[in-house]
């Protein structure tokens, strides 16, 4: 429960991201129909008109979530740690944390919108948006931990990829556990990717 002498304004963006963060689990575990207004509430521990205090449609709770989920998704980005400036395992690292912040509970979230937005023109144009401002964001963050020139082509494709195989592993881990084989597909592509930029591959 909010400490009573929490400033208000703190408590009520205390009990938003509560609710988004609920929203985004319950999107994961539970899929888009079951994560009504009422369900999240409940879930969330909260009534439904606190809910509709902050989001008045179930659609701009789902955006809400969406937007918190790809600003949590750039946060795990950014915390990854420098790579070592050189070394065998410098694109090892940059890719495997790629991977890790890409995948997990909030890619099964957004997968849960991404599906129905494909058949729902107006929630696909709040979406696309979104989705591609997260994806400009991660593409520039893969450039600086990687240290590549973005301005090349081939870089700028190898990037791409990276990101294109962090998203299907995510995608290959929905339905069972792929931790041993996306493993092993990491640390090929981080080789493959090394020898491409000239930086030693990972040791075996």
């Amino acid at each position: 429960m909010t400490d009573v002498t929490t400033p208000k304004q703190d408590r009520s963006r205390a009990t938003r991201q509560h609710l988004l963060e609920t929203t985004i689990r319950c999107l994961a575990r539970h899929g888009w129909e079951t994560s009504t207004v009422g369900f999240i509430a409940s879930e969330a521990g909260i009534s439904r008109g606190a809910v509709q205090h902050h989001y008045r449609t179930r659609e701009a709770l789902i955006l809400g979530a969406l937007e918190f989920m790809f600003e949590e998704r750039a946060a795990l980005l950014d915390a990854l740690p420098e790579p070592p400036a050189g070394g065998p395992g410098r694109v090892h690292a940059v890719v495997a944390g790629l991977v890790d912040a890409i995948g997990g509970e909030l890619f099964r979230a957004a997968l849960q919108v991404w599906t129905v937005a494909a058949a729902d023109p107006e929630l696909r144009a709040a979406v696309v948006p979104l989705e591609r401002r997260f994806a400009r964001g991660v593409h520039r963050r893969a450039v600086r931990l990687l240290g590549v020139d973005d301005a090349d082509p081939e870089m700028r494709a190898l990037i791409q990829a990276t990101l294109d195989m962090a998203r299907g592993l995510a995608l290959a881990d929905v339905l069972t556990d792929d931790s041993r084989r996306r493993e092993r597909v990491v640390r090929a592509w981080s080789a493959q990717l090394a020898a491409a930029l000239d930086t030693p591959g990972p040791a075996t």
